[in-house]
């Protein structure tokens, strides 16, 4: 971890991501609708990719401390709310 530590809240994450989304990164992206891109919320960076992990791979190799935020590209909504489907025993 680098010498700077930042400590935001989930809540906090979710707000800086969600602006920079909306202000700066979503008309850049439109075109890339279905990928998921992943934003630095410390510094507006962000990497497009076909999912989450590989999108958080890439925004790292240039912002190793990164607080990543994802979103998928053109829809509402990307993580699920809630609990999983239970399990059948």
């Amino acid at each position: 971890m680098s010498a700077t530590q930042f400590t935001l809240s989930a809540e906090e994450v979710a707000a800086r991501g969600d602006k920079l989304y909306r202000e700066t990164i979503e008309a850049q992206v439109a075109s890339a609708k279905g990928q998921v891109v992943a934003i630095d919320v410390l510094s507006g960076d962000f990497s497009v990719a076909a999912n989450a992990i590989l999108a958080v791979r890439d925004l790292r190799t240039r912002q190793p401390n990164a607080v990543a935020f994802g979103v998928r590209i053109g829809s509402p909504a990307y993580h699920r709310i809630g609990r999983g489907p239970k399990k059948v025993k």
